[in-house]
């Protein structure tokens, strides 16, 4: 499209033709405005090719010029030359602010980003406008008035039009290069990096954090984190969450744990200077190697889920002091796994996050059969087995839309699709069947009260910040502040009424397609009467409420061998790609006394879960309590021997601290290198 207007406005100032160039002109601003607003990804595009909006701008104004010169009078070249040096004046204007925009920028750019800490002592203040820090939006509106001016001199022949269209620009360019100055004033600055690196320390030593999650990772991976929040929270001490990346402080769900993100290692490496004794993973990343350095801390990997998967047994997770698992099972997965991970490491907690799973309360009363098809995504290695949704989702789904008394919820995993576009393909299929199966039902709807509109409105005015769309970090630093007493209880219960309205608001024979954040997985799960999954940590989660799953077998192995490889399997109904199961499975789903598998699911739960006493936050507690005794003895034999090794060197006197006692399950052996009381490898 700008090939052709630009190509077409050049001949018409070649030509010259003024109808031609009028109209190229005009075509080419109207398609930078749809552009800017509906293609971002061709803007984007653009700017790789060196086509970006400051040099398509600049061609459009110059072919005007060239063209004006062509329609005029030789001897009124001279005339338009003050026009030429306007437009020249404006665009160095327009680098001027470019450059005091990214100096603006660096100054509000901190080493450290906050959420839930009063930071105010960092003379945090508002973003400038938003208009200027983007030059392609700035461009577009400041440069307008001169290039409507330079059309309407073509058209009308009045060189006034042009004169005041570029003097506009003008203006409008010297008030944002103005604007700018004010907020480099050291009145307008935030703190400077030692300023805030020395605040930071201070915050550190006046908190005294105990245990901290750390996470590092992409966008889409922040679920990765947020499952381990309300466990995180109901922790013993003083928690903190430690992030890497500055856009992952707004990823984090609401949580009222003092959240730090420190982009830089050698910010990071303070903590070695703090209280903090414990680092919880809820996932390995590159960026985790750099927080193993720290001395001072002990680190534990507890992943993001349980599963029978090779990712769930990952060599890395040799460099923790500890890995903790839900049960016996995982125990025995690193044992047959042989990836470096020692037994005594390995120390059992449960799912804190399944609290929130309600247990089975019998078969389906009403008219349907809730069935939640939840499918994990393909994964990195290209194993055709890791997803159902290439290989037997098309034929499950349509087998379960058959029944009439099925209500389908498809619950697709975040990253469908992220690596093999064949399964994105697939899961656009599944949907559309879906949806074309809601078209030929028909049935009563719950009236409209707006109780669920007025619910979601309270919902994220507890769990967000009234943010306008232009802040930057610092701004946000500033609005999101120490949160207001009990705000955690009240997102609780906003949450379970909110849950509640939500599916109050569904038709009960309607099919459900459930992609957004809310509502979460456990809240399907207390919804649906039957599971059908992969081999993933949603079977073992599910395996908390007591209810029937299946899990479908794509990866070709005969059912007996796949039962053997994948323990998760040993107490569902495995399903071959033909989906020829399903309707026995709904079978013993609607007619307890036919379902075989009651016992077989009740042993494989405390195989893969553990005890149901005690909870499993208590012994997540008691875990963290213990690893953080360790570091502390170990802070102390450092500190000993460094006094040691340093003579006259006075050293603090520290109370030595005793493990406490560990649970059935949580047992580790003795160390058996020197210091026999440190479980450090």
């Amino acid at each position: 499209m700008f090939a052709a207007a630009f190509t077409v406005q050049a001949v018409g100032a070649l030509l010259p033709h003024l109808p031609l160039l009028l109209a190229a002109t005009v075509a080419s601003v109207a398609a930078e405005g749809v552009l800017h607003r509906w293609q971002r990804g061709m803007v984007t595009a653009l700017a790789k090719s060196h086509a970006d909006l400051t040099v398509r701008h600049v061609l459009r104004d110059l072919l005007l010029v060239f063209g004006l010169l062509r329609l005029g009078e030789q001897e009124r070249e001279t005339v338009y030359a003050p026009l030429v040096a306007g437009l020249l004046a404006f665009y160095a204007l327009h680098c001027a602010i470019q450059a005091l925009s990214v100096l603006v920028r660096r100054t509000r750019t901190l080493p450290v980003v906050t959420r839930n800490i009063d930071a105010s002592a960092l003379r945090l203040s508002s973003a400038p406008p938003v208009l200027l820090r983007r030059p392609g939006h700035r461009l577009l509106v400041f440069g307008l008035p001169s290039t409507a001016g330079l059309l309407a001199t073509a058209a009308t022949g009045d060189l006034r039009c042009a004169a005041l269209g570029i003097a506009l620009s003008l203006g409008l360019a010297l008030t944002g290069l103005f604007d700018l100055l004010l907020w480099l004033l050291p009145s307008r600055r935030p703190a400077g990096e030692q300023e805030v690196l020395d605040w930071f320390d201070a915050w550190l030593a006046k908190y005294k954090p105990t245990v901290g999650l750390y996470f590092s990772g992409g966008a889409s991976s922040a679920y990765q984190a947020n499952m381990w929040l309300e466990p995180l929270a109901g922790l013993e001490g003083r928690p903190l969450i430690v992030l890497r990346e500055r856009f992952m402080v707004q990823k984090i769900a609401a949580t009222d744990v003092p959240i730090v993100c420190l982009p830089k290692v050698s910010t990071l490496m303070r903590l070695e200077q703090s209280t903090l004794q414990v680092l919880i993973h809820p996932s390995n990343s590159g960026k985790t190697s750099q927080v193993l350095r720290i001395p001072t801390l002990k680190h534990t990997f507890v992943n993001h889920g349980e599963s029978d998967k090779l990712s769930s047994c990952n060599p890395y997770a040799k460099a923790y002091d500890e890995v903790w698992v839900a049960g016996p099972a995982a125990r025995e997965r690193y044992a047959l796994a042989e990836v470096g991970v020692e037994d005594k490491d390995v120390v059992e907690i449960g799912r804190p996050q399944l609290d929130a799973v309600l247990p089975y309360a019998g078969p389906p009363t009403g008219t349907f059969t809730t069935v939640l098809y939840a499918p994990t995504w393909e994964g990195w290695d290209g194993n055709p087995g890791n997803t159902s949704v290439i290989g037997a989702g098309e034929h499950l789904v349509r087998a379960l839309l058959a029944d009439p008394g099925v209500r389908l919820l498809y619950k697709p995993h975040p990253l469908t699709g992220s690596v093999d576009p064949r399964v994105g393909e697939a899961d656009l299929l599944i949907r559309d069947l879906i949806r074309a199966a809601n078209r030929k039902r028909t049935g009563e709807r719950p009236a409209a009260n707006g109780e669920l509109a007025r619910l979601t409105k309270e919902l994220d005015a507890l769990t967000s910040i009234d943010c306008r769309s232009g802040a930057d970090q610092v701004e946000r630093m500033l609005l999101q502040s120490t949160p207001e007493p009990g705000r955690a209880e009240a997102v609780a219960r906003a949450a379970k009424a909110w849950d509640e309205a939500y599916w109050a608001s569904l038709p009960e024979w309607e099919h459900q397609v459930v992609t957004d954040v809310r509502p979460a997985l456990y809240s399907c799960f207390n919804r649906a009467d039957l599971l059908i999954s992969d081999v993933s940590s949603v079977v073992s989660d599910f395996l908390a409420s007591g209810k029937p799953y299946a899990v479908a077998n794509t990866s070709g192995l005969p059912e007996e061998t796949f039962r053997e490889m994948f323990p998760t399997v040993r107490a569902a109904t495995v399903l071959a790609p033909d989906a020829g199961g399903v309707p026995g499975l709904l079978e013993a789903v609607r007619h307890p006394e036919k379902d075989e598998l009651v016992a077989a699911r009740a042993e494989l739960k405390r195989h893969l879960l553990g005890p149901d006493e005690p909870t499993s936050q208590e012994r997540f507690n008691e875990a963290a309590q213990a690893l953080c005794a360790a570091a502390r003895g170990h802070r102390v034999r450092m500190a000993e021997r460094s006094a040691a090794e340093l003579p006259g060197q006075r050293l603090e006197t520290t109370t030595p601290v005793t493990e406490p006692k560990r649970r059935p399950g949580s047992e580790r052996r003795p160390e058996t290198k020197p210091e026999p009381a440190t479980p450090s490898r």
